[in-house]
């Protein structure tokens, strides 16, 4: 990564740092299959948008985009699912990250020709 900042890579490295440490509440309560799910789609959203910073072309860059808003909406379920089913963990504020993210990923995608 390099040092300039970049407000996507931003987000979704700090957003990977709080999937872990969210995943191992997870684990700590035996939740195994949900944290499993959640690490992987969660931290996904930022190795794909780092890859896109090194993309071949326009079109490489607008489909790894295109993957990291797939993840984020996997990791919205994920997280939803956790809101609704009992006697899960929830944070609010996690689920609002990857919403921003998702909106931002959205505008990137649609503003990419």
């Amino acid at each position: 990564m390099s040092d300039k900042s970049n407000l996507i890579v931003d987000l979704t490295f700090q957003f990977s740092l709080k999937i872990i440490a969210f995943t191992e509440i997870l684990e700590a309560k035996k939740k195994f299959n949900m944290s499993n799910q959640l690490f992987k789609s969660g931290t996904s959203i930022g190795a794909n948008v780092c890859e896109a910073q090194g993309a071949e072309s326009k079109n490489d860059f607008k489909h790894k985009c295109k993957i990291a808003y797939k993840e984020a909406e996997e990791t919205e379920y994920w997280l939803k699912l956790c809101e609704h089913a009992e006697n899960y963990p929830f944070e609010q504020s996690m689920l609002e990250d990857v919403q921003s993210i998702m909106r931002i990923l959205g505008k990137i995608i649609s503003s990419t020709k």
